[in-house]
This record gives C-alpha cells, sequence and structure tokens, in this order.
C-alpha cells in the first residue's frame, strides 16, 4: 500500500511538473498565430527522434462537448499555485479553463443562448484575459487565472443582433497593427443557410474597447444589421443567406501587409459592377481597423464561377485564407491560398489579388489546381511550413486523406504550387510542429493521433488508443504535449518518461 502511493505521488509530480528541457511556450489562438499558420516554431521538446515513443497520458471528461481547437497558456499564476492552462469553447457556449497537467477542469462559465457554436477562444498578448464568443451575441472577456469576467470598458462586446439566424463558427483572432491591437470576430449562418443572416467581421480595439463593422453584403452599411428597417436590403428575391465567413480560424491577419483578410461563402455577388457592394464567395483584403474605405474593401479575390458556387452551395470560404512565407529576396513578397468547398486551391498575390489593381474584378488568381487527395465538401485549414532549406510547404489533412505541395518559381519567378506527396483515408486539419506534421486520421471506426514526416509523407507515429468520431475538432502541439478533444474528452498525448504502470489513458489506477 505504501509503494502504490508512492508511486501515485511520483506519478503525480511527473503529470504537474514540466519535463525535463521543456521550456514554456503558448498557443494562444487556432492555429497558433494571427495567419493561423498552424506552426508551432517554438516546440523543441517533441520532434522526430522522439515522438514514436508517444503515449495518451490521460483522456478526461469535459463540461461540455467541444468542436473545435484548444488554446494554451503556460505558467498562468492562481490561488491554486502557478499552472498551464488549456482553454477550450463548448459547443453549447461554455468556456472551459482546463489543467494542462491532468485533464481537470480548473474553471468554467456558460453564456446560454442560440447553439452550436465552434469558435475557439483566443488569449490577449498580455496573458492576462481570455475572450470567447458566448451564443448570447457577445464576445466576452475573462481573466484566465480564475474566470472572473470584465464588464467595463464596452464589455462584453456586440457582435450580432440576429443571434437566431447569425453564428459565430470561425475562431477569434488577435493581431497588433502598429501600437493596436485588435480582436477580429467573424459571423456565418447555421446549417442550413436558413434566415436573413449577414456575415460580417467586427473589430474590436483591446485598450479601449471600440469597435467598427464591415458587411460582407451592404458593405456600405457599417452597422450590425438586425431584422427590422435597418436589415440589409436583399438584391434578389428568394435570397435567405449571405456571405457567411465560417472558415476554421476566421479572419486571417497578414502583419507584412498589415491588412485582415476575411473569406466569404455563398450568397449574393455584384460588387463587378459600380455602386454595388455584396461580396459573396470572395476573398477581402481589409484595413487593420475593419473600416471599409468608399464602402469598398481595401482590395478583393472573386472566381468567375462564383455563381456556379452559389448556385451549388459550394462555399468559397470554407477554409480561412493561408499566407504562403515567401523567400526573403522573392520579389512576390504577399501569396496567399484559399481553399474551397470545391476541393480546388487557388494561389492569389495579395498586392492585386484579381491581377487588375482594380477592386471587384473577379479572376486573376495565379494558379488554380485541384487538392491532391481530392475531397470536396472540405472545411478543414490547412498547415504551412518552411523547412530546414527555406522552402515552403502547404500541407492538407482532410476527409480524403493528407497531402505535401510544396512552394516553387517558374523561370520568370511566377510562385506556383506542386503536390509532392499524397495519399487516402479521412483525416483532420493538420498542425506542425518542430519539422513534424500533425493529425487525427481514421483507424477502424474511431480516429487516431498520428505524426509524419512533412516533406515525405511517410507516418513516423500512429496512437494506440483511439479517438472518438470528429468534426472540425483538430489537435495542437505545445511544450512537447499533443492536445485534442474529441467531444466531451480531451487527451494528452506525450512522449515522457512514466514513473510505473500505475498510469493508465484514463488517469490513475485507484
Amino acid at each position: 500500500m505504501r509503494m502504490k502511493s508512492l508511486f501515485r505521488a511520483i506519478a503525480g509530480l511527473i503529470a504537474a511538473a514540466p519535463f525535463a528541457g521543456v521550456s514554456a511556450a503558448d498557443w494562444m489562438q487556432f492555429g497558433y498565430d494571427a495567419t493561423h499558420s498552424g506552426n508551432n516554431t517554438a516546440e523543441t521538446t517533441l520532434g522526430a527522434s522522439n515522438v514514436d515513443q508517444v503515449q495518451r497520458r490521460y483522456q478526461t471528461t469535459l463540461t461540455a462537448s467541444v468542436d473545435s481547437a484548444p488554446v494554451y497558456l503556460s505558467g498562468v499564476p492562481t490561488t491554486g499555485g502557478t499552472k498551464d492552462l488549456l482553454f477550450l469553447l463548448g459547443t453549447n457556449g461554455t468556456l472551459m479553463a482546463v489543467d494542462a497537467a491532468d485533464g481537470s477542469v480548473f474553471w468554467h462559465h456558460q453564456e446560454s443562448g442560440q447553439n452550436p457554436t465552434t469558435s475557439a477562444p483566443a488569449i490577449d498578448p498580455g496573458r492576462q484575459y481570455i475572450y470567447a464568443y458566448g451564443l448570447d451575441g457577445y464576445v466576452h472577456k475573462y481573466r484566465v487565472d480564475n474566470g472572473n469576467e470584465t464588464t467595463s470598458g464596452g464589455w462584453p462586446e456586440l457582435i450580432t443582433l440576429k443571434t437566431d439566424v447569425e453564428k459565430v463558427a470561425g475562431s477569434l483572432t488577435i493581431a497588433t497593427s502598429g501600437a493596436t491591437t485588435y480582436l477580429y470576430v467573424v459571423t456565418d449562418g447555421y446549417s442550413g443557410d436558413f434566415g436573413n443572416y449577414q456575415g460580417h467581421l467586427t473589430t474590436i480595439d483591446l485598450a479601449n474597447g471600440e469597435q467598427n463593422v464591415f458587411n460582407s453584403q451592404c458593405s456600405d452599411e457599417t452597422i450590425h444589421f438586425d431584422s427590422g428597417a435597418s436589415d440589409c436590403a436583399w438584391p434578389m428575391a428568394g435570397d435567405t443567406g449571405g456571405s457567411g465567413i465560417w472558415g476554421r480560424g476566421g479572419a486571417t491577419f497578414d502583419a507584412g501587409m498589415d491588412r485582415v483578410f476575411i473569406s466569404t461563402g455563398n450568397g449574393f455577388f455584384n460588387a463587378d459592377l459600380p455602386g454595388n457592394y455584396n461580396w459573396g464567395d470572395s476573398v477581402l483584403s481589409i484595413w487593420p481597423d475593419g473600416t471599409p474605405r468608399s464602402a469598398l474593401p481595401d482590395d478583393s479575390y472573386t472566381p468567375t464561377n462564383f455563381q456556379d458556387l452559389e448556385d451549388a452551395d459550394t462555399d468559397l470560404g470554407s477554409t480561412s485564407l493561408v499566407i504562403l512565407p515567401m523567400p526573403a529576396a522573392h520579389a512576390s513578397q504577399h501569396v496567399g491560398v484559399q481553399v474551397g468547398k470545391d476541393a480546388e486551391i487557388r494561389l492569389i498575390d495579395l498586392t492585386n489579388m484579381s491581377g487588375t489593381n482594380l477592386v471587384g474584378n473577379v479572376g486573376g488568381e495565379l494558379q488554380l489546381l485541384d487538392v491532391p487527395q481530392g475531397g470536396g465538401g472540405m472545411s478543414e485549414q490547412p498547415a504551412t511550413w518552411v523547412d530546414g532549406s527555406g522552402t515552403t510547404w502547404l500541407l492538407i489533412a482532410n476527409r480524403a486523406g493528407v497531402s505535401g505541395l510544396k512552394l516553387r518559381f517558374t523561370n520568370l519567378n511566377v510562385p506556383f504550387l506542386e503536390s509532392e506527396w499524397s495519399h487516402g483515408g479521412s483525416a483532420r486539419s493538420a498542425v506542425v510542429a518542430n519539422g513534424v506534421l500533425y493529425y487525427a486520421a481514421a483507424c477502424g471506426s474511431s480516429f487516431c493521433m498520428n505524426a509524419a514526416d512533412p516533406v515525405t509523407g511517410d507516418v513516423l507515429w500512429t496512437s494506440s488508443e483511439h479517438l472518438a468520431s470528429l468534426h472540425w475538432q483538430s489537435p495542437i502541439v505545445v511544450n512537447g504535449a499533443i492536445y485534442i478533444a474529441d467531444g466531451t474528452h480531451l487527451s494528452r498525448f506525450d512522449a515522457g518518461d512514466v514513473a510505473d504502470d500505475t498510469i493508465f489513458a484514463n488517469g490513475f489506477d485507484p
């Protein structure tokens, strides 16, 4: 009995303390950064040399079901000691702070309203506050250490006046432009595109709580529409939904361009004609404060087949825009990728999105190619990674498989993507850490975590422990551990030493 108690104590210390060699890092928003690259450049503990030693350290039960990704903050001082905390937003509006050491829920808050949400929260750069959508039409601000809510200075902040038809599915984004840090929140419609909704971007200045609104339908109006007289006037009879912004990353911020980008789904488009302001199935570049200029975005890309996409419910904006890291000496420094529900990859020059230097023109992409493994209906966010030779990769894990595409250049230095490898099987959004690609993939009737070489696609490790069926959930990799939610469960995988066989996948031997 005494020996077993000793083993439990040792096991608890191992779970509660960082493993040797771990330097504390954070994963503060969906996709790691404001570009949602999915690449943790600070990871040094877990890599190709030890990933085959990874096993599940725990699987715990959460307060609410989660259909998104966690975010992570290390070294949080609390009344219960210093903790590494995970934050997860439940589909029912419950925000949970979870002790990363053992998976226990440290604090939680629920804001009721129309559900579900598949958004992920975001942590303030000052590391004191976390922001999350609450289903009640507002984004709420909580202290990370105890969950106390801020209710002054404009908080909570209004996001939508039409919670019955407008949803926050995309994750929250935080980015800094100059000396100002902004929170970006996007809206879309609920499943089935019912009701008179408009996808829009709400930009909040975190210093003073002031906000601006950009509407992807009726962009000449900078207000939160309601269902009454102030609603957007629909240009076509029978329209029931308008260009929702529902990519998993939400808005994407490119610091080099100092612009925020949103990718819209099905909705009316007529902005190629003067005096019109409707931006269905488009990628829009917007000033960092979230305001239009003369009722227009700063720049735009709309495919020539926008009407076909609208008619077939094939959203261009089923993922968030991907910013590709470019070689420092290359003439094209700002290139993006938009992957749509049609499983088409569109390579876009972000400095001249239509190729005409005019806002509202259609076409003009640098390249149009198929996702190598296919996968119509795609909603999984791609990841980007730069290998040791300085080459940029686009890594895609979706319901049809996993692939790696390399960025190359023509003799005229025009960038293009070329598929290097792909393999089939159902997978979910990929992330990269320390030169290893991580994704969840189907194994039998459930899912397993996988690690692979991003250059070849060769699988380096597959978890022996299974996850439940996954929808939009995806992992994060930080400080030597992999975390992923699968509904009401949270799992941690790592390669740390285990004191003895008293630690099992679901906790400790009683």
